[in-house]
């Protein structure tokens, strides 16, 4: 579960949303809910859409992971330049560095349900 989960952060870094549909799992259940987004796969993958499309050189780095039972931890630390209009915050042409927690339940493979936290206020204090 560690691999595929350090490997679905490289696809989502590299804009390779098409690999959404190999990792999370048709019912997946999203508990960290952003606004305008669905808590379920098409919402992350029109999350990470925004994201890239924001973010022009959007990443996620991973700093520390760990698994237990069907569970994986990751601290990850998610970065990047506005180029574009993003949840409302006009395009700033500054840099975010934030700081991500983020838990995933895995069941055959594929992850069924998230949980994160994700540092918004640390975003939005960078970007304005």
């Amino acid at each position: 579960n560690k691999s595929i989960t350090r490997s679905f952060y490289e696809a989502i870094s590299a804009g390779r949303l098409d690999k959404i549909d190999g990792v999370v799992a048709e019912g997946f259940v999203e508990h960290e809910e952003a606004p305008g987004f669905t808590a379920d796969r098409e919402g992350v993958r029109q999350l990470f859409q925004a994201m890239h499309a924001a973010f022009t050189d959007f990443s996620m780095t991973v700093e520390d992971m760990v698994a237990e039972g069907d569970k994986v931890f990751a601290r990850i630390t998610m970065q990047g330049t506005q180029r574009a209009e993003f949840m409302g915050i006009p395009s700033s042409g500054k840099s975010m560095r934030v700081p991500v927690a983020d838990v995933m339940r895995f069941e055959a493979g594929k992850v069924v349900e998230h949980w994160g936290v994700t540092d918004s206020g640390q975003l939005i204090q960078q970007l304005t």
